[in-house]
């Protein structure tokens, strides 16, 4: 099947989905925690949730970090961290209020703006972003011009892939499902594997693959990652619980990404998908220059911008409507120092 066709048909039921919860919520439809309080609960601090966009992995470092360190009890915040899967419905755990936090990309904010939910960025962990398209060293691909003929596993509906096509670069590739494993690669040397540069370069060598990386962003594609999120209503209704869970968060990022092997191992306890202590350790080591790309950067910064940039390019990929999305309303730095 065309790919271009199949990214559609499953985004249209994914938004369609999302815009039934945006329908049920605006009409005044409520949903109750899915946890119960005991009688104990209040001396803990205040029960709040944060869903995670994916498996645990590197790009939630911060939030387990801020979670076992006790930085989050330092603000009387009794939080817990939802693992995501491939599907992890994002917007509609925080509209329907069975979250109040997410971690997510830049992008996943703009889509999820342009089908009506009032989804906000409060503060941006890494600022260059990780995607990469992972290939053997055999391959004979040495950049991203190379790529004809090859086979590339991707999840379909990221906003990377129309980013690709429309600049040419996956004429000739034909695109196939993505399963969250390098193990495509192991007896073809014509597969590509959409990868994180922060964890499946070392996976790949750990198998005795030779590999190479060739990242998006070099290409100009380079949304914020490990994004933290909540509604808009959460920031006008308590805007001291979010201030309280942004500067947990933050200090947990500058804490993980000096010392990581704490939150390290919460993260492998998590993770049931095949993770492990030594990627953990050299994804962390690799995150360090993403977050601080210059020596001036400042821990979850973000600039209107970037975030202008990033809804144009969507507009030109039509992606989103013209008019959809307004870049302003998509993030704000009023909780960050």
């Amino acid at each position: 099947m065309n790919p271009d066709v199949n990214d559609f048909r499953k985004w249209t039921v994914a938004w369609a989905a999302v815009s039934l919860v945006i329908s049920l919520v605006n009409s005044g439809c409520s949903a109750r925690r899915e946890s119960e309080s005991g009688p104990g609960d209040e001396a803990r601090g205040q029960p709040v949730s944060v869903q995670l966009n994916w498996y645990p992995e590197v790009e939630h470092g911060g939030a387990y970090h801020a979670l076992v360190d006790g930085l989050y009890d330092d603000q009387d915040l009794a939080v817990e961290i939802k693992p995501g899967s491939r599907e992890t419905p994002v917007a509609p755990e925080l509209l329907l209020g069975r979250s109040q936090f997410a971690i997510t990309n830049a992008d996943d904010v703009v889509l999820f703006r342009a089908q009506g939910a009032d989804i906000v960025a409060v503060l941006a962990a890494v600022q260059n972003n990780p995607r990469c398209l992972l290939v053997r060293a055999d391959s004979g691909v040495e950049g991203f011009d190379d790529l004809s003929g090859m086979t590339l596993q991707c999840q379909p509906g990221r906003t990377f892939l129309p980013f690709l096509r429309e600049r040419g670069f996956l004429n000739g590739v034909r695109e196939v499902p993505y399963f969250n494993s390098i193990a495509g690669m192991m007896d073809d040397p014509q597969m590509a594997v959409q990868a994180y540069a922060v964890a499946e370069p070392l996976l790949a060598r750990q198998q005795g693959l030779q590999v190479r990386t060739l990242m998006v962003s070099d290409l100009g594609w380079n949304p914020y990652s490990s994004v933290l999120v909540t509604t808009g209503t959460l920031i006008r209704q308590s805007p001291e619980l979010v201030r309280k869970f942004v500067a947990a968060t933050q200090a947990g990022w500058t804490e993980y990404l000096e010392a990581p092997a704490q939150a390290n191992t919460a993260i492998l306890k998590a993770n049931t998908h095949g993770m492990t202590e030594e990627v953990l350790q050299f994804g962390a080591e690799q995150m360090r220059p993403l977050a601080f790309p210059t020596d001036t950067t400042q821990l979850g910064e973000m600039s209107l911008a970037r975030w202008q940039q990033l809804v144009a390019q969507m507009k030109e990929l039509d992606v989103i409507a013209p008019d959809s999305v307004q870049a302003e309303e998509c993030f704000t730095d009023q909780f960050l120092p």
